[in-house]
C-alpha cells in the first residue's frame, strides 16, 4: 500500500528508512519544535540530538501505514521497527506543516 503523504512528510520518513540524519532534519523549519518522550526539541540542534541519542543507536526506522487530515495536521500512524524493547511499537506522528515544510512534529506512543 502506498500512502499519499504530502512531500516533506514523504522526504522525513524516506531520511528516517535511511537513518540519515541531515536528510531526516531538512523538511524542518529552522525553528521547528518536536515533541517526543514527553520533551520539547527545539531548532535543528535539538531535534538533532534527539535523533543521535534515541533514534540512530536503535536503528528505529517508522512505517507509515495510514494518514489522515485532523484539525489542521497531518496524522500519520504505523510501527517503529529498530533494535529496542518492545519493537514493533506502534506511533502516532501529528504534523503540522507551514509553507511546504514541517514546522512541528509530535510523537507519541
Amino acid at each position: 500500500m502506498t500512502l499519499e503523504l504530502p512531500s516533506p512528510i514523504a522526504a522525513y520518513v524516506a531520511a528516517n528508512a535511511r537513518l540519515d540524519v541531515d536528510e531526516m532534519l531538512s523538511p524542518f523549519t529552522r525553528d521547528a519544535v518536536l515533541f517526543a518522550d514527553g520533551r520539547r526539541h527545539e531548532g535543528y540542534a535539538g531535534m538533532r540530538a534527539l535523533f543521535e541519542e534515541a533514534v540512530i543507536p536503535v536503528k528505529a526506522i517508522f512505517t507509515p501505514d495510514t494518514v489522515r487530515h485532523e484539525d489542521g495536521q497531518v496524522v500519520v500512524e504505523g510501527p517503529a521497527h529498530g533494535d529496542f524493547k518492545g519493537s514493533p511499537i506502534r506511533f502516532t506522528y501529528r504534523f503540522t506543516l507551514a509553507n511546504d515544510a514541517i514546522k512541528a512534529l509530535e510523537i507519541t506512543a
